[in-house]
């Protein structure tokens, strides 16, 4: 049995588009997804791409992505890697992939020298907290996640 982990290429787009719906039925989010397969192929592949991802094969079979990008911590001075999205199919899953994608981008950062690997989970999500807390990550529960969407950026950007 053998985990191979890869960069995407832009053959990639159509798959990394199906793993992320895949994703957002998982988390029950599938009616946030507004994404299309354009929209993930330019982000990646097009002239300018600020997003990343990497893809999982076991046996040559693509069965998990992580999709991640360059932060800034002013209080380090640095960059480090926010992991936007990982996700194992779940057939796949308690095989070593994730913690793969995982291992694969401490070693980005251990090589490229940046400080820090972040990434969110959803609170009811324990398999993926026991993965996390299993690799030695720490919650950052005095944090509080904020967002603006819709109407309310409108407003703000509006401001005069």
């Amino acid at each position: 049995m053998t985990l191979s982990i890869r960069p995407a290429a832009s053959s990639d787009a159509a798959l990394i588009f199906h793993f992320i719906r895949e994703l957002a039925e998982y988390e029950r989010l599938a009616h946030e997804v507004g994404a299309t397969e354009a929209d993930i192929a330019e982000a990646l592949f097009g002239p300018t791409p600020r997003v990343f991802a990497d893809i999982a094969e076991w046996e040559g079979e693509p069965v998990g992505f992580a999709l991640w990008f360059y932060n800034f911590s002013t209080f380090r001075g640095r960059h480090g890697i926010y992991l936007e999205d990982l996700f194992v199919r779940p057939e796949f899953r308690s095989r070593g992939v994730g913690r793969g994608l995982l291992r694969h981008l401490a070693r980005r950062c251990v090589a490229e020298g940046l400080p820090r690997l972040e990434w969110w989970v959803l609170d009811w999500n324990e398999p993926a907290l026991r993965v996390y807390r299993s690799i030695g990550a720490i919650p950052m529960d005095e944090w509080t996640v904020q967002r603006m969407t819709g109407d309310a950026l409108q407003r703000l950007a509006e401001e005069p």
